[in-house]
């Protein structure tokens, strides 16, 4: 076996190597590389959504967190109205209760006082009238004084009850 190099052999084989290359390139490299080049934009593309799709969540998320503490604050002002008001509410409802138990109070102490009135003046009429009776019995025996002061002390014995 000897290893002679033909030159004929080998210019087909270069001429047969440039036509598979160029077959190859026009049929088979150039729409590989046509869908090569497509699925990059493909993938480029959905990159690019992606990202503006990141960048809206984002958007949106900061916006919820604005509108969540917004609320929040919201929910705090209202509270603190509502306590306000309450707290007022009590102190109208404890100026009321007071003013009611001054009148209250105003209302027994005349009664208290209207009574005592009424009761010292029952008590002179009855005083008058004893001393009335006392007199009349005094008159009625002309009595002598040891008698005078027995009447007396009765008089006093029955107003002092």
């Amino acid at each position: 076996m000897t290893l002679d190099i033909h030159s004929q052999t080998t210019i087909f084989t270069i001429i047969n190597f440039f036509i598979l290359y160029f077959l190859l390139k026009r049929f088979l490299f150039k729409p590989i590389n046509k869908v090569i080049a497509e699925r990059r934009r493909e993938i480029s593309s959905n990159l690019q959504e992606a990202e503006e799709n990141k960048k809206k969540a984002q958007q949106y998320r900061l916006e919820s967190e604005n509108r969540l503490k917004d609320s929040a604050r919201e929910g705090k002002a209202l509270v603190e109205k509502y306590k306000m008001q309450a707290e007022k509410i009590r102190e109208e409802i404890i100026k009321k209760a007071e003013k009611e138990a001054k009148e209250i109070i105003d209302r027994a102490e005349k009664e208290v006082h209207g009574q005592k009135e009424r009761a010292e003046a029952e008590l002179r009429e009855q005083v008058v009238s004893l001393a009335l009776a006392v007199a009349a019995k005094a008159i009625e025996r002309q009595l002598d004084e040891k008698e005078h002061r027995r009447i007396m002390d009765e008089f006093i014995d029955q107003v002092g009850r």
